[in-house]
């Protein structure tokens, strides 16, 4: 007898071949409810080409961040006529490229004469770790730069006298302050946009037909919001510090300046369950100059307590 299937008639174990699942995942599917019962033939369970095409709908949606639960709700919509086709359209909105760039690809060689010509293996690293720079596969003197701009900035900073390891390290900090950024807008937009799509069950075709035309309406909209603001700080304070240096020819006074701290999200949104995010920042000063208040006046009760006490022992 042939080991192969015929006229889209699988085994368990032809149906794994084909789709790449395991036979133990895809009995797990049927427990689930995930994937129809295969047709009984005498002793045979005996599978279709319906069951591998579930199957891979399955893979591509857990490839695009589904959970089982989720994925059960959309396969039943779909079995019941409502279509997936808005709801992949929605995803594949959002999983899309957010910007024009596109990725090139460089040398070592390149990328090394862009930067003084000497090789830095640490800093391709960091690089890497960061994602500035993307290992080709199979080719260890090639690699991918995802934002040609991001890479240029640096080329730029550098050419400037700004070491490899500072650039990375402004990177760094410059990331947890975008995400922040991206965050909050995003909490924003759901709060106020796309709450209404997102209910206990997947959202119809038209809905989510919809929610993607919208997401690429407000898709521009933070990074020109950014850009409008990062314009008016960097005039701000780029004038301050220019008036400030040549003004009186002293270092300038930063008492009265801000500095940008990182503080966990969870921490942050705590703070912002509690008195709103737009009072969030005076809390989180507030409480740490109360913290340093208390951190003095304990320094000082200290200071009183040990000179009564070497009072006492004269």
């Amino acid at each position: 007898m042939s080991d192969e299937p015929v006229g889209g008639a699988y085994r368990i174990e032809d149906l794994a071949h084909r789709s790449g699942a395991t036979v133990r995942t895809i009995r797990a599917y049927q427990d689930r409810g995930l994937l129809p019962r295969p047709e009984r033939r005498g002793r045979a369970n005996v599978y279709a080409d319906a069951h591998l095409a579930r199957l891979r709908q399955i893979a591509d949606l857990l490839d695009r961040g589904y959970t089982l639960a989720s994925i059960k709700e959309l396969l039943e919509a779909w079995d019941a006529g409502r279509g997936l086709g808005g709801i992949l359209g929605l995803v594949a909105e959002v999983d899309g490229p957010w910007t024009d760039e596109e990725a090139v690809r460089i040398s070592r060689a390149e990328l090394d004469d862009r930067f003084g010509g000497s090789p830095d293996d640490a800093a391709v690293a960091d690089a890497v770790a960061l994602g500035v720079l993307e290992q080709v596969p199979g080719d260890e003197d090639s690699f991918l730069v995802p934002s040609p701009q991001e890479l240029a900035v640096a080329v730029e900073l550098y050419a400037t006298g700004v070491p490899l390891s500072a650039i990375a390290g402004h990177l760094r900090e410059l990331r947890g302050q975008v995400e922040h950024i991206a965050s909050r807008f995003l909490e924003f937009t759901t709060e106020h946009v796309f709450a209404r799509y997102l209910g206990e069950h997947p959202p119809s075709d038209a809905d989510a037909a919809e929610a993607a035309s919208l997401v690429r309406r407000l898709r521009p909209l933070a990074q020109q919001t950014v850009d409008a603001e990062l314009a008016r700080a960097m005039r701000l304070f780029a004038t301050r510090h220019l008036r400030q240096h040549l003004g009186s020819g002293q270092a300038p006074d930063r008492g009265d300046e801000t500095r940008t701290v990182e503080i966990p999200v969870g921490t942050m949104r705590a703070v912002e369950g509690l008195v709103g995010a737009e009072r969030a920042a005076a809390f989180v000063a507030a409480a740490a100059e109360r913290e340093v208040q208390k951190r003095t006046l304990d320094q000082l009760a200290s200071n009183n307590r040990s000179r009564s006490d070497v009072h006492e022992i004269g």
